[in-house]
């Protein structure tokens, strides 16, 4: 089940996609304006599906604290790869790596991906 089937009764946050390399290092040039969060999800697996449902329950700052990005690693595997040679992040899935001024400042995957944890170290700036 990916991000774009689930059924419609479930509230889905503001996402933005990103689908090439082009766009990732775009939306990493404006993270020394605001934060950018990057989801990165397996839409063959349930375990990266039931991250990124627990994730969305979870978060209650639409995209106010930071730009939220999706990326779907069956049909944007090169974005991953770039994600991972850009931050020295290994590469997970599922997996969210938070980027303020270009450098990481939060990464988690699997079952440590914890939103309001994320939302707390945004707030503190």
């Amino acid at each position: 089940m990916g991000i774009f089937s689930r059924s419609s009764s479930k509230t889905s946050l503001p996402w933005t996609e990103i689908l090439s390399v082009e766009q990732l290092h775009e939306v990493i040039g404006t993270t020394h304006e605001k934060p950018v969060l990057l989801f990165k999800h397996s839409t063959r697996c349930a375990i990266s599906s039931m991250s990124l449902n627990s994730f969305e329950r979870e978060w209650t700052s639409g995209n106010e604290l930071s730009g939220i990005y999706f990326v779907d690693l069956l049909r944007n595997r090169d974005v991953s790869n770039e994600i991972a040679a850009v931050t020295g992040v290994m590469h997970q899935s599922p997996q969210v790596i938070v980027l303020k001024g270009s450098e990481v400042i939060y990464d988690a995957s699997h079952s440590s991906i914890e939103a309001r944890r994320i939302e707390s170290i945004l707030k503190k700036g």
